[in-house]
């Protein structure tokens, strides 16, 4: 053993704080291993035995208590952004483990550029109309062919209205979308400041071309969309969840999508993460999915970055650590 402070940094799928953050300085006072791949079990133990201070990528790893009393010599988590969902954040405080966390960078931006993505791709069928090298066929003259709806004067139900709902409404005003939105404790006066009508649940659902998620759950959200809500749905509607999963029934989901109520999903986030092969949703015809990208991008991660090295060296040098968690 060096006699170093051990850093343990979990989950950078992406390589990114690997290549940001200047690890080399950091290494002088400590010893560092990071890890781009998904660690459960024993393997996670196994690379967390011994750490003083653990780097979380979000919530990509949950961090319960009971995994906290496995690690005795650990005292400092760090994560990235500004909320962990799951952090035990009271059995680390009461464990006396110092919680602290970087700031955001612009990703509601990024989220709300996302949701369009995949809006404007389902709507379009953007991957079956995609040329490439294996396949330049123009029209399939044995088939008739694709004919994507326009969104203008349709109608765009947002279940949640926050900092990234907001955006996603400005987005779909500027296409000639008539905006609605629900959440439990929506105004007719807050959803109109963004140019929205507040409607009921059930209404949203059953009248909504497009529907989009934006709510952080909480225990009366969680399975918001069960399978009596979803078949309330039309067969021409898109479901778009750039949120979080716990917001859906992912089972009514699936029974839902096959039977054409929504006609398509788009989600880019899921109960198990990654999304293990063999998952019903992958055996769908009338899904997009994409790998929880909503908030990767270049200048959230160089946020990421900034805080992490700024958090440790303020930890290692026994200074007060920015954006600490009190309670």
């Amino acid at each position: 053993m060096s006699g170093k402070q051990k850093i343990v940094v979990l989950d950078d799928w992406e390589n990114a704080l690997r290549e940001r953050v200047d690890w080399k300085a950091i290494g002088a006072r400590a010893d560092v291993v990071l890890h781009n791949t998904m660690l459960r079990g024993d393997a996670l133990l196994d690379a967390l035995r011994g750490a003083q201070c653990v780097v979380l990528i979000r919530d990509r790893t949950p961090m319960p208590a009971e995994l906290m009393q496995r690690l005795p010599d650990l005292r400092h988590i760090l994560y990235t952004g500004t909320r962990n969902t799951k952090l035990d954040l009271k059995a680390a405080l009461e464990r006396g483990i110092l919680v602290s966390h970087t700031e955001w960078g612009p990703s509601k931006a990024s989220t709300c550029e996302m949701t369009w993505s995949l809006i404007l791709a389902a709507a379009r069928g953007i991957a079956d109309l995609r040329l490439t090298p294996a396949r330049t066929t123009w029209r399939d003259p044995a088939r008739v062919a694709f004919l994507p709806p326009v969104l203008h004067g349709q109608r765009l139900g947002l279940i949640g209205l926050g900092q990234i709902g907001q955006r996603v409404a400005a987005v779909g005003r500027a296409l000639g979308m008539e905006v609605v939105t629900w959440s439990p404790n929506m105004t007719a006066a807050r959803a109109a400041e963004h140019g929205a009508a507040s409607v009921s649940l059930e209404d949203l659902l059953g009248t909504s071309q497009v529907v989009s998620l934006h709510l952080v759950p909480s225990p009366p959200t969680r399975q918001l969309l069960n399978r009596e809500r979803l078949a309330l749905m039309r067969q021409d509607s898109i479901l778009v969840n750039t949120s979080r999963a716990d917001l859906m029934d992912t089972d009514a989901l699936v029974e839902a999508l096959r039977a054409g109520r929504p006609g398509f999903g788009a989600f880019d986030v899921f109960d198990a993460e990654p999304l293990p092969g063999g998952h019903p949703l992958l055996g769908l015809e009338n899904v997009l999915l994409t790998p929880h990208y909503g908030f990767v991008a270049e200048p959230v991660f160089q946020e990421f970055a900034r805080g992490v090295r700024r958090n440790l060296d303020a930890w290692l040098a026994g200074e007060p650590v920015p954006n600490t968690l009190k309670e």
